[in-house]
């Protein structure tokens, strides 16, 4: 059903591409391509496996006034050739979407199709071919209006958000250390955010600014009656010191619960899993505190606003019961030009970080078209004369059914130069989880943490002709005794030729890596394909 909604998000945002033609830019490409895959594990020349790719797919953008509307998707078959791999239905596809439809009022939407890890303990691998284990496919979408307009002196705005995310259960399990306790398969959640805001500016009544504000979140998921609900409410004072800098402070109360059922036990005290992986409820168990915090908390912090390209932000304050920073840099230096940097800190779960992460995203992106590792789990580039764009590796690092502190800092750079495109993302990111005690494992207080850096240069050698080289680091450490650090690092270079409508792509990557078992591995890929654009 995910799957369904999630493609027909896309299709509706490829139908609005295709709108009225007062457009500023309209472009709508449907393609159809065959692809040729070698894989080889160059520390075991036995292992080597070929299959054939059939895909189809879109890319298409629409700007106007009123309407930004972007969708890369693509669906691809694999059918195994030789060793034994097995046939793969692949989906991938990132979309983002705001619609002004009046004054004040705006829709906003996005949705995501694309393979993450699924246990934060086993093999990370990035370019994703041939029977690759631990990664699940994934649905994720969210939509919903948001509203900004004046009641006299009073600035008045807000929103509401609806997202959904579903995740399939991994295809091959990876083989984790003997002694490593069994993690829950995530489901499916679906989760509600709305929030209300009052400001006041700064020199209309008083000579500071006042902003009150509130927001309730709640999210129910498929996996042991989760529920995660939190009510918020602050209040912010604003002092102007010059033209271009400002200080801030706030205080507020939130409210946040997040409660699950008990697992069902065997006989020798572990859950029992039903045939997808996933923890089987125990219905006649009452819900459980996973997580909750029940307080004030307080932050002051600096606004610097040297120029309409440049916006910088920082506070510190007490937050859940520790220290707390959160900050955020946007720099638009030119259209070729644009830099973003966020540190980050809040109690999340999976779908509702995904769901932020997914709006984050500028609604013109740069497509990553190369085939071997064209998925959408890292970082997403902004195009040329948009945001720089946003990583999403913080929260894909691996599939969690756990509450947890999220606490990191991601950093993008997009670059335009005539015809070279470049592109970098560096991040670090930090969960500490919480959960129910029960009998046997509990995750509760783990903390996992990952780095990561990604790099992309794309250049036209003539009209018709571009080569890309794209680069990756991945560095992932569980926090579950035993479980050991994983790491992931690869180089894809790519060659395209266009021949009118006809194109002929190439590309070739190398890719290392260790699993939780410290078992290194050296691969090779290549891909021969030819496509065609309507």
């Amino acid at each position: 059903m995910t799957r369904l909604v999630t493609i027909a998000v896309l299709a509706a945002a490829i139908a609005a591409a295709g709108g009225p033609a007062s457009a500023r830019e309209k472009r709508v490409t449907p393609y159809i391509e065959v692809g040729q895959v070698l894989t080889a594990d160059l520390r075991n020349g036995n292992d080597l496996l070929t299959y054939t790719s059939v895909a189809a797919g879109v890319d298409a953008s629409f700007q106007s006034r009123r309407t930004e509307v972007q969708v890369s998707y693509r669906y691809e078959h694999r059918f195994s050739e030789s060793g034994a791999l097995a046939d793969q239905d692949i989906h991938q596809g990132l979309a983002r979407a705001a619609v002004r439809v009046g004054s004040g009022v705006a829709l906003e939407g996005g949705a995501l199709a694309t393979r993450a890890r699924s246990d934060v303990r086993g093999a990370a691998p990035a370019l994703l071919n041939g029977n690759v284990s631990n990664i699940s496919q994934l649905y994720s979408f969210y939509a919903g209006p948001t509203i900004g307009t004046h009641v006299g002196l009073v600035g008045v705005s807000g929103g509401y958000r609806f997202g959904y995310t579903k995740v399939e259960s991994p295809t091959i399990v990876d083989t984790l250390a003997a002694g490593q306790p069994r993690l829950d398969t995530f489901d499916s959640v679906r989760n509600h955010q709305a929030q209300l805001s009052l400001n006041l500016k700064s020199g209309t009544i008083l000579p500071v600014g006042i902003t009150v504000s509130g927001a309730y979140d709640r999210e129910d998921g498929g996996q042991l009656g989760q529920v995660y609900e939190g009510k918020y409410g602050r209040g912010d004072v604003l002092y102007p010191v010059s033209r271009t800098l400002a200080l801030t402070a706030g205080a507020g109360y939130e409210n946040i619960r997040s409660t699950q059922r008990n697992a069902v036990l065997d006989a020798n005290g572990q859950p029992v899993v039903d045939r997808r992986g996933r923890f089987v409820s125990d219905t006649a168990s009452a819900p459980r505190i996973a997580y909750a915090f029940d307080g004030i908390y307080y932050d002051a912090g600096v606004i610097w606003r040297p120029s309409s390209r440049t916006v910088l932000e920082a506070r510190a304050g007490e937050r859940y019961g520790s220290f707390s920073f959160t900050g955020s840099l946007n720099y638009q230096a030119s259209s070729k030009l644009a830099v973003r940097v966020g540190v980050y800190d809040g109690i999340q779960t999976f779908g509702r970080q995904l769901r932020t992460g997914l709006s984050n995203v500028s609604t013109s992106f740069t497509p990553n078209a190369d085939p071997l590792s064209g998925n959408f789990n890292g970082c997403v580039f902004g195009a040329q004369g948009g945001a720089a764009g946003n990583c999403l590796n913080g929260v894909l690092q691996s599939i969690s059914t756990s509450v947890y502190r999220a606490r990191g800092v991601d950093a993008v750079v997009t670059y335009t130069q005539g015809r070279s495109t470049f592109g970098a993302g560096v991040g670090y990111a930090n969960r500490r989880f919480s959960a129910p005690a029960n009998a046997g494992f509990t995750i509760d207080a783990i903390t996992d943490e990952s780095y990561y850096a990604q790099a992309f240069v794309a250049h036209s050698l003539d009209r018709d002709t571009a080569v890309s080289l794209n680069s990756f680091f991945n560095y992932y450490s569980s926090g579950i005794r035993g479980a050991g650090s994983i790491y992931s690092a690869g180089t894809v270079g790519s060659l395209s030729r266009n021949f009118g409508r006809l194109g002929a792509r190439a590309s070739v990557g190398v890719y290392g890596a260790n699993n939780a078992l410290g078992l290194r591995t050296i691969s090779l890929e290549a891909l021969l394909g030819a496509r065609y654009s309507f």
